[in-house]
């Protein structure tokens, strides 16, 4: 799935996107253990989710265009009372699309992140049309405000 990251985001070429290897699964496991999400098939992992909870000021800059997607997951301190979250990645292989089990993936996330922290809003840097309404959707199923970097 890191390959399949590294093929659909192009991270390789990419400096302000989240270069995802071993070690940055760890820093966001370290942040929550709800960041990472798989549902796996007996072929092996067929939908991945990235989410990663931060602060609202991290969540601004971001935004902003100060900060890039990299220095959001850096900067994200580490035990903190998290009030945002960064709708990070959702990959999908072809055959387990439009079934909504990345959106209750991610729903599921954001509500087990919510169990210890007073999380008040939802972020984007949509990719696509898809990614953007899977976005939404999560959004108005967790009922929390979606805050899109353009």
């Amino acid at each position: 799935m890191i390959q399949m990251a590294n093929d659909v985001f192009d991270t390789k070429s990419d400096p302000e996107q989240l270069d995802v290897d071993e070690t940055v699964i760890a820093r966001l496991k370290e942040i929550h253990p709800a960041t990472v999400s798989e549902f796996a098939d007996e072929h092996g992992p067929a939908i991945w989710i990235l989410v990663i909870p931060t602060i609202t000021a991290l969540m601004q800059q971001f935004l902003n265009h100060e900060i890039s997607e990299q220095k959001l997951a850096e900067q994200t301190p580490i035990g903190a009372q998290y009030d945002a979250i960064y709708l990070c990645s959702a990959m999908v292989l072809e055959e387990y699309r439009g079934k909504g089990m990345a959106k209750k993936l991610t729903v599921d996330a954001i509500a087990t992140i919510m169990e210890t922290n007073q999380v008040k809003a939802l972020f984007v840097w949509p990719f696509s049309p898809e990614g953007e309404a899977l976005a939404e959707s999560i959004a108005w199923a967790t009922s929390l405000p979606l805050f899109k970097r353009t």
